[in-house]
């Protein structure tokens, strides 16, 4: 299926999905991309959510206005400047200067005006089944930006992070992605929304499969094929050294649909899209660590780097996202 995909580095690129909002996917991208980092990774992250929270998290609100307000021109920063000449004109991706925000730590600026590139993609999506080449351009053009911006950093791994559904941005970068990990958090709406989650992805993969077989000879194609490494437990309490009780239940219901409506899912398709057994997909847990959410999002640093917040939960922070870190370098290198 990937014979014609067009050449990229091969840096790991991954999102944290999760069409249900309130999952914390923003803080949980952040935080990852700083643990990365301290491993001695260099990550570009890419701020594909036309709400723009992972660049307000990152940048100063007067630099993102900026940004925002000077995106249409020549000296546009922002993913819709790169994307503008695909849309508006049928021209190549135009490549813009990664932002550095700290070391080994890259942004892609978001956009709200990336909303309009999404419009697009639904057409284009229906313009690739019946094998127009600007359809292949235009849903290829996101993935042909990011590479040329993961090549001139040499990142080992590029970070979506996306918006809370299943539009047709989100099934672009899904296809982009070498593999992909749900957030969930311990409650009843985030046990729900594995079903859905894991049927959009499977037949996004199987649509892709059918584009890929009809695709004219060297058109430029996304990978197609991401695997589910496993999900993420946050937001819960604990107490005495364990999930809280009233979370517990959420906690078991949740690591049984991840592998019942997500894994078994994918695995129908490709035993290779969901590998390993039950237990393997449950990839770390982030507890519910009180203000300092709210201090490094208000500080634009990592959890355990904040001014203020107390010393213990500074550490556990850093503990919990080191190892969650590690879990994914260990999944993707068992590959």
């Amino acid at each position: 299926m990937t014979a014609n995909r067009h050449s990229r580095r091969k840096s790991f690129r991954l999102t944290l999905f999760n069409h249900k909002g309130g999952v914390g996917k923003t803080t949980l991208t952040v935080n990852l991309a700083f643990a990365l980092a301290d491993l001695g990774k260099t990550v570009l992250l890419v701020d594909s959510d036309p709400q723009c929270n992972l660049t307000s998290y990152l940048v100063e609100a007067d630099v993102v206005d900026k940004w925002l307000d000077e995106s249409e021109g020549n000296s546009g920063q922002t993913i819709w400047s790169a994307l503008r000449p695909v849309i508006e004109e049928g021209k190549a991706p135009k490549l813009i200067k990664p932002y550095e925000r700290s070391e080994g730590i890259y942004l892609l600026p978001g956009d709200i005006r990336l909303s309009e590139y999404e419009l697009d993609l639904q057409q284009s999506w229906i313009d690739c089944l019946q094998r127009k080449i600007r359809g292949f351009v235009e849903t290829t053009a996101l993935s042909t930006f990011v590479d040329g911006c993961a090549d001139i950093l040499s990142a080992d791994f590029v970070l979506y992070d996306v918006g809370p559904n299943i539009g047709p941005l989100n099934r672009a970068i899904l296809m982009d992605c070498d593999y992909f990990i749900v957030p969930g958090a311990c409650d009843y709406f985030s046990t729900r929304a594995l079903k859905t989650l894991g049927h959009s992805i499977a037949n996004w993969i199987k649509d892709w499969e059918i584009i890929s077989q009809l695709a004219p000879k060297d058109v430029p194609q996304l990978g197609g094929r991401p695997v589910y490494l496993g999900y993420v437990l946050q937001r819960f309490r604990m107490y005495g050294g364990d999930i809280s009780s009233g979370y517990k239940e959420y906690a078991r219901v949740l690591d049984r649909h991840s592998y019942s409506d997500v894994a078994k899912v994918l695995k129908e398709i490709d035993e290779d899209l969901a590998p390993g057994s039950p237990s393997q997909f449950k990839l770390g847990q982030i507890k519910d660590f009180s203000t300092l959410a709210n201090l490094a999002q208000q500080q634009g640093l990592a959890m355990n780097d904040v001014e203020g917040g107390t010393q213990y939960l500074k550490d556990e922070a850093a503990v919990a996202f080191r190892q969650f870190a590690q879990k994914i370098i260990s999944r993707i290198a068992g590959q």
